[in-house]
């Protein structure tokens, strides 16, 4: 096993540094080369024709890494196309994040004494409050805020701005703050409110805008849950963000927020649970009163779970509105695999008949 940084100061940025690299390889391990782990190799000039006389002649399992501005599969080269599996990593998931705080728990556990449950909940809340980027994670309390905003301005700089050779940048970065103080957006939204802050924008530019946002896996964008393709063209989707910190730290409006930003990670959670499972399809769902399921699960044709997030289930209106909102989805969708996601409380109920089980969100993060 071999790897190489393309980022060392000692690596010429030449082409022949590739064609010398397997040589000396061979020449300098005795032992058969199974796997190569290349990254940034994309500052090589030519690599991607190195990497497809590699890929052609040797029996290596190789594994290429780089920032989303330089190695997602738009950007990848034609000779590479149809030879490579592409893979998103995700900011650490809860159990990764207690290894790195050296927190050990078991996952097939049903009950954790009290010490072991405070210890999770007070390491939930600093997951939630800074995020899971593992350097963050593994920095001192002072220096974690400097590091997001520093990820933040190099995400915005380096893969959105020059990636896609935005001239107007004050606008996007309107557009990314408008965003990070909302729940959801349409376009038409977005435009009158970019408007009425004096940028000129219109709403061609704004919808490349998003996806420029969304290419460099910034923000998510989950729409409204509809047998009518129309429909969810037309409606609102709701917006999401890669890692919580960025929402607790950058937005005026959520960042002393817990339900918004519970609701943040589970999301985050259902999409790294969707890489193993591609036949999911993630959705919200409101009825014409404006009721609300914060998602919906979709295999195929079926709906197989409803999940709403609640963060305080304890106050009667709240978790009335919420259930009540659950079991119309339930009727209209006919799913009956109801879920509400808490704070802290467990339990199972029955409502109408219906059978709705409350989990909170450190034992259903954890669940494999």
């Amino acid at each position: 096993m071999v790897y190489v940084n393309f980022e060392d100061e000692r690596i010429p940025l030449e082409t022949k540094f590739l064609t010398s690299l397997l040589p000396t390889i061979k020449k300098t391990h005795t032992m058969q080369l199974e796997f190569l782990f290349l990254d940034e190799i994309h500052n090589i000039p030519n690599w991607s024709r190195w990497l497809r006389r590699v890929y052609d002649n040797e029996k290596i399992r190789i594994c290429v890494t780089g920032s989303s501005s330089k190695m997602s599969s738009r950007e990848i080269p034609t000779e590479l196309r149809g030879r490579f599996l592409e893979v998103k990593i995700f900011p650490l998931n809860f159990s990764e994040f207690l290894q790195f705080k050296a927190i050990t728990i078991n996952e097939e556990t049903v009950e954790y004494s009290e010490n072991e449950k405070a210890k999770m909940m007070r390491a939930l809340r600093e997951y939630l409050e800074f995020g899971g980027l593992p350097e963050v994670a593994l920095a001192s309390e002072g220096k974690k805020a400097e590091l997001i905003h520093s990820y933040y301005n190099t995400v915005v700089r380096r893969d959105m701005i020059e990636r896609f050779k935005i001239r107007n940048e004050e606008s996007l970065k309107a557009l990314l703050r408008l965003l990070l103080n909302s729940t959801s957006y349409t376009i038409s939204k977005l435009y009158n409110n970019l408007k009425s802050l004096n940028f000129e924008v219109g709403k061609g530019t704004i919808q490349s805008y998003l996806s420029y946002i969304e290419d460099s896996y910034f923000i998510y964008s989950l729409p409204l849950f509809s047998f009518k393709i129309k429909n969810q063209l037309q409606y609102a989707r709701k917006v999401y963000f890669i890692d919580t910190s960025f929402l607790n730290l950058l937005s005026t409006r959520f960042s002393k927020n817990s339900g918004r930003l519970y609701e943040n990670l589970v999301f985050i959670e259902l999409k790294r649970r969707q890489a193993n499972d591609p036949n999911q399809e993630i959705y919200y769902w409101r009825s014409p009163r404006k009721e609300e399921v914060d998602f919906v699960l979709k295999h195929g044709l079926k709906v197989k779970q409803l999940i709403q997030v609640c963060y305080d289930i304890n106050d009667y209106d709240t978790k009335k509105r919420e259930t009540k909102a659950l079991l119309k989805a339930s009727k209209e969708l006919k799913c009956n695999n109801l879920f509400v996601i808490t704070e802290d409380y467990e339990a199972f109920e029955e409502i109408n008949g219906k059978r709705i089980e409350y989990l909170p969100l450190w034992r259903w993060i954890l669940q494999k």
